[in-house]
């Protein structure tokens, strides 16, 4: 027996069963799917449908409630298209949280409810005890020697009171070698279980870890052995519903073809997204195939390879992915144009609900995307179909949770690599560089870092054009993840190889060394700890916006021919907000050179920490930081107000020049904590903000690699929009205007 399980929602029902329906690699014969409730697991199977959402209440939570007539309906449904597609229906219930094991009433209830169920048609069951509290009550104490007893005996009863059916699954409390005490061999719990538990009954279990990287023969003997029958695998190998942040797009792998000789049956975890499981569910039917090759006296070399089944799946995967798919319709040709949202199918029709949803929301996508036309900073290219290099690219950078492909270890080791070596290309104390081969050979692989991280937003921009729409749809959140993240990086590096960078620089990058899918957010996660502001969460851990955009954007070091652009946009913006009131204001260098706005002054005294944000038409926004403020107001004082007041004589302007003689009056309370200020400007037209995110996180990298304990910023009060944004990240308010001459409110958070 052969059962898969995933985590998916109940409206997308339809194309389930046609997609599953097109996958006929088993031996010419049809894997069926089939939905459950939604945002919990659930099981599916080549003959076997095992039913145990957890978000439906009466599952586990409210598990002695009975069904409504309108829920029977459901199941009945549901069990009633399992029978006709030849697949046994199991039916799992969760009453371990609170269940009174010695107690009549909640036995009979417990029976009740699966009456109900057996009424409907189901005639296979399930009893989770899984993650829950090893103590019992009072009762149960009295009642029964251990807690395995308990759970056995309530187990038996029931198994008993259904007629003892074929298919009758029990899940312990200690379902993997971590969770036993004091092992596998030793563990009472799981000697209990094996002792006691009726014969016909199977439990399952999920190998050495709850994701096991490798399942052996050996350690399932020990298994076997233990509990005196065959154990059922629940294999959450491609399972991601415990991270928001990771898809596992690669192989069945780390699991024998003869495993299966060992076995009762297999489960398979796959990932929350549906059209992410192409290349597990594809693998996976190549590993039973070659397993069953096997047992007819195969050779070792017809034996399964991951190599060749991934490369057999990738092929099959291309083809999916060049059809015109619409989340949430059925997987059949398309006969009209979009506009009438019709679609042709001789098989079950779409969720109504669901193609509603989705077509309001599609249809604000497109609008978006025809204003991006038309507008000074959109471009939108034609849907087309992912080339098979970006497809290899995509799986290698989401390939599975204990392992990395290739394109993503590449990332990681230039980039540790290039932290490690930065003082290659940074002044030393005494002056000391390095040699002209170090340097060319940092240089080299920060080119192949920045290269990769092109690719990705290359990438990125491909996902949101690509003709599969369903794809994007399940994709996406996890591809424009990654590609702010890397935005940061690249720019961090490009910052390491313009920059002069201080010793304690290098300290700061050894103490950042953590080991790989340590920390949460997988490719994403690890590079974001290897950043200087890596363990700040609330900078990275955002939601997608509304509208995807395939726009490229870079973050990069500020050059002097940026200048005049960066002083353009700054008066663009001044004179949006401010209309006609400067309209007196005539010389086109007097906005960015004020000293209000820190532009010039940042520019001119440390344009080392001074960041320039482009899309593909050119300056889009900037990040400008002063690292030590009391040093940069002695610096500017004695230079640069100077030239100011020569380049501005009083007479055109009038009023305005006070901007030029204004002293910064920030307390040293204030500075004291927050040494560093930071100002960040971008075009209002910029779709998804994520990336003027991405700007400011750069910034404060480069501020926090070169010593700086925290930040502050100046915002009016009437800038609700800025408050908003700096308060999602982390910046709380510091010092209002009545302390200070100015109205200024000041944000600041600690690095």
């Amino acid at each position: 027996m052969i059962i898969l399980r995933t985590t998916l929602k109940y409206r997308t029902a339809v194309k389930l069963f046609l997609f599953i329906n097109r996958l006929k690699f088993i031996e010419g014969q049809t894997i069926h799917f089939f939905p459950l409730q939604r945002n919990r697991p659930f099981m599916w199977s080549l003959n076997t449908y095992l039913y145990g959402p957890k978000d439906d209440l009466k599952h586990r939570l409210l598990w002695r409630e009975v069904y409504s007539a309108e829920e029977e309906a459901q199941l009945t449904a549901l069990v009633c298209e399992a029978e006709s597609r030849g697949l046994t229906f199991v039916y799992a219930l969760s009453p371990g949280q609170d269940i009174v094991f010695s107690s009549s009433c909640d036995l009979t209830l417990l029976k009740r409810k699966l009456r109900q169920v057996s009424d409907l048609g189901c005639q296979a069951f399930a009893l989770l005890f899984d993650d829950i509290d090893h103590s019992m009550c009072q009762s149960d104490t009295e009642a029964f020697s251990s807690f395995a007893q308990a759970q056995v005996t309530v187990a038996n009863e029931i198994f008993r009171f259904l007629g003892e059916p074929p298919v009758f699954l029990f899940c312990p409390t200690e379902y993997c070698s971590s969770l036993c005490t004091p092992s596998v061999s030793k563990s009472a719990y799981l000697l209990t279980v094996g002792e006691d538990l009726l014969p016909g009954i199977s439990v399952i279990w999920t190998g050495n870890k709850v994701i096991s990287r490798e399942l052996s023969p050996e350690s399932l003997a020990e298994v076997q052995s233990v509990l005196r029958r065959p154990p059922l695998i629940w294999d959450n190998l491609h399972a991601n519903d415990y991270d928001s942040r990771r898809v596992f797009l690669g192989p069945f792998k780390g699991r024998p073809p003869g495993l299966r000789a060992h076995l009762r049956g297999l489960l398979l975890n796959p990932n929350c997204e549906f059209e992410a499981n192409f290349i597990p569910l594809h693998t996976l039917g190549s590993w039973y195939k070659e397993g069953k090759e096997e047992g007819k006296g195969k050779s070792n070399e017809e034996a399964y390879s991951v190599d060749r089944a991934l490369s057999s799946a990738l092929q099959d995967w291309m083809k999916e992915l060049s059809l015109p798919l619409q989340p949430g319709k059925p997987k059949c040709p398309i006969i009209s144009s979009r506009s009438t949202g019709a679609l042709a199918s001789d098989e079950i029709p779409a969720d109504p609900l669901m193609s509603q949803d989705l077509k309001a929301g599609e249809d604000q996508v497109s609008r978006s995307f025809s204003h991006e036309k038309t507008s000074r900073r959109g471009l939108c290219s034609g849907r087309v179909p992912l080339s098979e290099a970006q497809v290899q690219l995509l799986v290698g950078l989401y390939y599975l949770p204990h392992e990395h492909g290739p394109p993503a270890q590449n990332l990681l080791q230039d980039l540790t690599w290039l932290k490690a070596n930065c003082h290659c290309v940074s002044v030393n104390g005494n002056g000391k560089k390095a040699s002209p081969q170090k340097v060319e050979e940092w240089r080299d692989r920060a080119g192949r870092f920045l290269a990769a991280c092109d690719d990705v937003a290359l990438l990125h921009g491909a996902v949101v054009n690509s003709i599969n729409r369903a794809v994007l749809y399940d994709l996406y959140p996890y591809i424009w993840d990654l590609r702010n993240t890397l935005l940061v990086a690249k720019a961090f590096i490009c910052w390491l190889g313009e920059r002069d960078s201080r010793d304690d620089l290098i300290s700061m990058i050894l103490s950042c060394h953590a080991e790989p899918w340590v920390f949460k957010g997988g490719l994403s996660g690890e590079v974001q700890m290897l950043l200087p502001v890596g363990t700040s969460t609330e900078l990275f851990s955002h939601p997608p916006p509304l509208f995807p955009t395939s726009r490229l954007y870079n973050i990069r070091p500020f050059q002097q021919k940026d200048k005049v652009e960066l002083y353009r946009m700054v008066r663009q913006l001044h004179q949006r907000g401010k209309g006609s009131q400067d309209a007196a204001i005539s010389h086109p260098d007097f906005i960015g050179d004020r000293q209000e706005l820190c532009l010039g002054a940042s520019l001119a005294l440390c344009p080392e920490y001074s960041l320039v944000l482009e899309d593909e038409l050119g300056v889009c926004g900037c990040a400008v930081g002063i690292l030590d403020v009391r040093s940069f107001a002695k610096r500017c004082q004695a230079t640069w107000l100077p030239a100011m007041r020569d380049k501005y004589p009083s007479r055109p302007h009038g009023e305005a020049l006070l901007y030029f003689h204004e002293e910064q009056d920030y307390p040293d309370s204030l500075l004291y904590h927050f040494p560093s200020q930071l100002r960040l400007e971008a075009l209002p037209e910029l779709v998804d903000c994520s990336v003027s995110r991405s700007l400011l996180t750069a910034l404060l990298t480069a501020l926090k690699a070169n010593g700086s304990q925290g930040v502050f910023c100046e915002v009016q009060p009437i800038d609700g929009l800025r408050m908003e944004f700096l308060t999602k990240l982390g910046f709380l308010e510091i010092l209002r205007g009545e302390a200070r001459p100015r109205e200024g409110v000041v944000l600041g958070r600690l690095l």
